[in-house]
């Protein structure tokens, strides 16, 4: 009569499980957290000039995106080659941004409205003639807060 016994080859114990729920919920509300949604989808080329006196603005939120560009290819073959305006998610015409600005502006609350800053994110083989168009809509909505966004490099890149 033998007081120990030998182990039974080896088997392992089946895994708990007990915890995964918790891992996943952890996983799902890291996630949750660290993504941020994008505000709009870009429908035209965007390239950026380089510039190499970049400030950087300090609230995000009180900026207006007016886009300017070729539309990209999957909307080429709709709305054709030539630079056209996005303002959001939609393509525009230069007498829509007036509409665009009030629209901005009564989103935002009244002591806001003066701090507004329009950022034109213009691509580098635009014409200077639409954004002259853009300056020129912008001066009639008395929104005279302007900022080119560039890419911060040598401007002989821009070549």
């Amino acid at each position: 009569m033998s007081k120990f016994n030998k182990k039974k080859s080896g088997d392992l114990p089946a895994i708990s499980t007990a915890s995964l729920p918790d891992i996943v919920f952890m996983l799902l509300f890291f996630f949750m957290v660290a993504t941020v949604m994008r505000d709009t989808t870009l429908k035209v080329k965007n390239d950026l000039p380089f510039a190499n006196q970049v400030e950087k603005l300090d609230k995000k939120d009180l900026i207006m995106y007016i886009y300017a560009g070729k539309p990209s290819e999957r909307f080429q073959s709709t709305f054709g080659k030539e630079a056209r305006i996005q303002l959001n998610d939609k393509f525009a015409d230069v007498s829509d941004i007036q509409a665009f600005i009030e629209a901005e502006r009564a989103s935002k609350r009244e002591e806001l409205v003066p701090f507004l800053t329009t950022a034109l994110k213009v691509d580098k083989e635009v014409n200077m003639g639409i954004v002259s168009d853009i300056k020129t809509e912008l001066r009639k909505v008395n929104a005279l807060k302007i900022n080119y966004t560039t890419r911060n490099g040598d401007i002989s890149q821009n070549e």
